[in-house]
């Protein structure tokens, strides 16, 4: 049986399939997940766990141009990475044990039955190894999802090419250009990495996939993009009474919400409505809550990460050392950062040619 979760909690929030990896604790206890954790980020009461995941990746899934100078923050006092790692597990599984049981016939039966023989698959960046699976073994046997003696069966790991492949495939409208000897890549767009992978087809029915050479992974993600838009919310409020961290982060939030979802590279402004009709700093370009950003403004928080991705693509190429005459026949985009999907397509395309489609 497979059953898909719809919804992360809370209902009203707009991240429907993908939760934000943010935890919010008091006193070293996990207290609030994802979007609710999010609502406390300028909270002194609380203490943020965020972007915890940048802590795992190796070194050479670092590129200088996307994390030059990147701040990771620290994480809350006396709470280690392996208990943030397992506080998040943990609502994971309660949300999806949740659904399970309130929206399957008998399905608190079924899970009592069944629940502690569930196989548990995470999905994993390209760059990461058994250090980092030994980190999130540890991290599932806190969490009480898995125990010492049954982790070794229960527990697998994907990467998240070789899950993209699927999806890909799965979801695209058609697959008549598949064929055999067909060369072919995936790069999977997500929030703190990008995994590219460059396949051959060795047969059609029944599907057999070759990986052709080493995949690649970069730290080029969509939260690089929000670091670089908070630089230049930064320069362009100094000296405003919008200035502080506060509005700054609920401005990065609208942004990462709407605007950056409709950024395609041809809008001559770009609006990040953040507060009410009284907010106005027409000095600083914000009229009734809005503030006003140019195209060339946006798209300047968006090049370090295009050019780390193009880097990415070249040195995938690369390894395999593809001639001219035999480039892949097809490049397959799977964009799993939901917030700017359109923007990635098309900056990625147009490098950086603002408003020119």
């Amino acid at each position: 049986m497979r059953r898909t979760l719809p919804q992360w909690i809370p209902i009203n929030s707009n991240d429907i399939l993908q939760i934000p990896t943010i935890v919010a604790y008091q006193k070293g206890e996990a207290k609030y997940f994802g979007a609710e954790a999010r609502e406390f980020l300028e909270d002194e009461d609380y203490e943020i766990a965020r972007w915890f995941k940048l802590r795992l990746h190796p070194d050479s899934m670092k590129l200088d141009r996307a994390t030059k100078s990147l701040e990771t923050p620290p994480l809350p006092p006396g709470v280690s990475l392996v208990q943030v790692y397992s506080d998040f597990i943990r609502y994971i599984y309660r949300v999806a044990k949740r659904f399970f049981v309130n929206n399957t016939p008998s399905g608190q039966q079924m899970w009592n039955r069944l629940g502690n023989q569930i196989p548990i698959v995470f999905c994993t960046p390209n760059g990461w190894d058994i250090r980092q699976h030994a980190v999130l073994t540890d991290a599932s046997i806190r969490a009480g999802i898995v125990t010492e003696g049954d982790a070794d069966d229960r527990l697998w790991f994907l990467t998240e090419g070789e899950a993209s492949v699927h999806y890909s495939l799965a979801h695209t409208q058609t697959i008549s250009w598949l064929n055999k000897g067909t060369l072919f890549a995936v790069m999977d767009v997500g929030g703190s990495t990008v995994d590219s992978t460059l396949y051959r087809c060795r047969s059609r029915s029944p599907l057999i996939l070759e990986e052709v050479c080493a995949s690649a992974c970069v730290q080029a993600g969509g939260i690089f993009i929000d670091r670089g838009i908070r630089e230049v919310l930064e320069r362009r409020l100094n000296g405003s009474e919008y200035s502080d961290p506060e509005s700054i982060s609920l401005m990065i939030h609208q942004f990462e919400q709407k605007t950056k979802r409709a950024f395609d590279g041809s809008q001559t402004v770009n609006v990040i409505q953040f507060g009410s009709t009284k907010d106005n700093d027409e000095e600083h370009g914000i009229i009734k809550g809005k503030l006003t950003l140019s195209c060339e403004e946006v798209e300047e928080a968006y090049l370090a990460v295009i050019f780390s991705i193009a880097d990415s693509c070249n040195t995938l190429l690369a390894n395999y050392m593809v001639p001219v005459t035999r480039r892949p026949s097809r490049l397959s985009l799977l964009l799993t950062e939901p917030n700017s999907t359109l923007s990635w397509w098309v900056a990625l395309e147009n490098r950086h040619t603002c408003g020119d489609n």
